[in-house]
């Protein structure tokens, strides 16, 4: 999967769970700047803990964020 891709999913269950960039950062106990570069695609590879990190804020399983 792209990166951009990946940002693209991540930025959408973001939404629909109707959280900012910033909370979703706190939640998941990374940078805000993280989750701006992985919504934009500039970051090509994310670690897995970052996803499950992501994963387990939103409170869906990693398969979502990876298609």
């Amino acid at each position: 999967m792209s990166a951009s891709a990946m940002g693209r999913r991540v930025k959408g269950v973001r939404e629909a769970k109707d959280m900012s960039q910033r909370a979703l950062a706190t939640k998941a106990k990374v940078t805000q700047g993280l989750i701006h570069q992985l919504e934009t695609g500039a970051i090509q590879d994310v670690r897995s803990q970052v996803l499950v990190r992501l994963a387990k804020a939103f409170g869906v399983p990693v398969t979502e964020l990876l298609g």
